[in-house]
């Protein structure tokens, strides 16, 4: 198989893994996470800018996370960013900081997590399957256009199936930690 079209399946399916992943690190599992909020956005000086980079999020307790605001005057938008993230936490702004107390994730709270770690899976391993029907789609072209034989066809079809199959494997392991720290207490 053409090595260009390996690379690029390989970074592409990559990408979707490593989304996934993201996205699970956004979801609570009980304990304080500073990647908990790094998907907010925050509107800024006129534009839409992620959380990171109008304020410094650190946890002092297991159960909280704090957000020094770098400017006073963006503490508001802040805590508004933050509170309709829909994380079910309540901020409190004390002037610069602003205080995110995690509750106790309720069972019903935590099957839904579950839920939405499913969806954010699903949505990887479809990401996945595309870039696999682009890479055999490619090679369909190339034998199409005699660049490579049958046999050529067969074989980097093969190579493509193991890679996705071997994303889809790391996806559902993914999953299954993610579930597991969920649902534990």
């Amino acid at each position: 198989m053409d090595t260009k079209i390996k690379q690029d399946i390989d970074r592409r399916m990559d990408g979707a893994l490593d989304t996934f992943k993201k996205e699970l690190q956004g979801l609570r599992t009980g304990r304080a996470s500073a990647s908990l909020l790094e998907p907010i956005t925050v509107e800024a000086y006129g534009q839409t800018m992620h959380l990171n980079q109008v304020a410094t999020v650190s946890v002092p307790e297991p159960r909280m996370l704090t957000v020094q605001v770098w400017d006073r005057t963006m503490s508001a938008a802040v805590e508004k960013a933050i509170r309709e993230a829909n994380l079910g936490v309540n901020p409190q702004a004390e002037g610069q900081v602003i205080r995110v107390r995690l509750p106790e994730l309720t069972e019903e709270r935590r099957k839904e997590l579950v839920k939405v770690a499913h969806k954010y899976a699903e949505a990887a391993r479809i990401a996945v399957r595309n870039v696999r029907r682009d890479g055999m789609e490619s090679l369909k072209k190339l034998e199409k256009d005699h660049k490579i034989s049958q046999d050529d066809h067969k074989r980097g079809s093969d190579e493509i199936q193991k890679t996705t199959d071997g994303h889809i494997k790391k996806i559902d392991e993914s999953l299954a930690a993610k579930e597991k720290e969920i649902m534990t207490v």
